[in-house]
């Protein structure tokens, strides 16, 4: 077992229970390990602080396993594996989509696990769990009773941790996987290969069902950045009479399509590929909406990129302020965890002051509870979302 020795004044967020440990508050290690490897943090008088794994050449050097002397092994991640699937079982019981396993908010760095019916996708972006795949998914398999495993390793936060990007059925040779699943009384047929992210946006799911209260009889609704329709189809079951949805990509908008069809709601939808950023600025002022949605892919991949961010989404909520209604619902979202909630609630506030509009905050939603935020973790808590009327 190797060691790595943390820097004598190094180390606050750790010891405050933040599971990693960055690159430069640790020693120089006398036997460097290996990507991937488990190694023993210690103290400079040697005392143990936690097992877990080593990067040598990642900025997050060290991802924490367990702060227990006990060496962890297939026991350790079996049970840790148990202790998630048992709390959404708690939580959603009956439902047929959900995140099983949240990385570092369920102690398993890097593993993120969605349920989609009989399927499973899954997503490793560490170089540690990717080492136990092996070992991890026989066991997913067999407490899931998965009818397959489709590995969604194209995240490009593999690149930091110098793993390949790529989308593989496990021990099959199939090109194509997909599940039905039903949330809030609404049918999706999920593309688990090629959908978005690891198929499908599971964390908006309560954002869904809060969305739907906003609506009246009748409302003219833009679902902007729709992909799989997700918002488009709950304003259009809560009675909405017209809904608008936009998005860049031709193969999102084929997902949606089917999904409208799939629930008997095709009549009242319109689909148009278009690049929002570039078209929502340029609709006619006489061109007005009763609720506007806005689920934009992250603006902000790294701190470097905050203030670009920042400023496209004031441009983003001050468009669709323009296509607003007096008395309009906005609702809107933000998934990077670089961008504060202060942050983007002062986006939405200085888009209303330039457009001369009030806002009243109606709902604050989040990640729903099968994707647990730590607390000593920030970076957990990523999801932001907000509905507001604009006066």
């Amino acid at each position: 077992m190797k060691t790595i020795i943390l820097k004598s004044k190094a180390g606050r967020r750790f010891k405050q229970g933040h599971p990693w440990v960055f690159s430069n508050e640790l020693e120089k290690p006398a036997e460097r390990p290996e990507a991937g490897d488990i190694v023993s943090l210690r103290q400079q008088d040697g005392a143990f602080l936690a097992y877990g794994f080593y990067h040598p050449n990642s900025l997050i050097a060290f991802r924490a396993l367990t702060g227990e002397e006990e060496l962890p092994g297939e026991a350790f991640f079996s049970q840790l594996i148990d202790q998630a699937i048992s709390l959404r079982e708690k939580v959603y019981p009956q439902s047929n989509a959900r995140r099983l396993i949240h990385s570092e908010s369920d102690g398993l760095p890097g593993l993120i696990v969605d349920q989609f019916d009989d399927v499973l996708s899954v997503q490793i972006n560490s170089a540690g769990m990717e080492r136990l795949i092996e070992m991890l998914l026989p066991i997913l398999k067999q407490k899931m009773s998965a009818k397959n495993i489709v590995m969604r390793n194209d995240s490009s936060l593999r690149n930091l941790e110098g793993l390949r990007q790529y989308t593989a059925v496990w021990q099959s040779d199939e090109k194509e996987v997909a599940a039905d699943i039903t949330e809030n009384t609404i049918h999706y047929h999920v593309d688990v290969i090629n959908g978005q992210k690891t198929g499908f946006f599971i964390d908006q799911r309560e954002n869904r069902f809060a969305f739907r209260r906003f609506i009246e009889e009748g409302d003219r609704v833009l679902d902007a950045f729709c992909n799989d329709g997700g918002f488009a189809l709950n304003a259009l079951v809560a009675g909405a009479a017209h809904v608008d949805a936009v998005d860049v990509s031709e193969s999102a908008l084929a997902r949606a399509e089917k999904n409208a069809s799939l629930n008997n709601l095709s009549e009242r939808i319109q689909f148009s590929k278009v690049d929002v950023m570039k078209w929502l600025p340029g609709l006619k002022p006489e061109t007005l909406y009763d609720v506007v949605n806005l689920d934009p892919p992250t603006f902000a991949s790294n701190r470097k990129s905050i203030p670009v961010a920042r400023k496209a989404y004031r441009k983003l909520h001050g468009s669709a302020m323009q296509v607003l209604k007096a008395g309009g619902i906005l609702s809107t979202a933000c998934c990077s965890h670089h961008i504060s909630e202060e942050d983007f609630l002062d986006s939405i506030q200085q888009a209303a002051i330039r457009t001369g509009r009030q806002c009243q905050m109606l709902f604050r939603g989040g990640p729903p509870a099968d994707h647990p935020v730590l607390l000593s973790m920030p970076e957990s808590g990523y999801l932001k979302f907000h509905i507001f009327r604009v006066l």
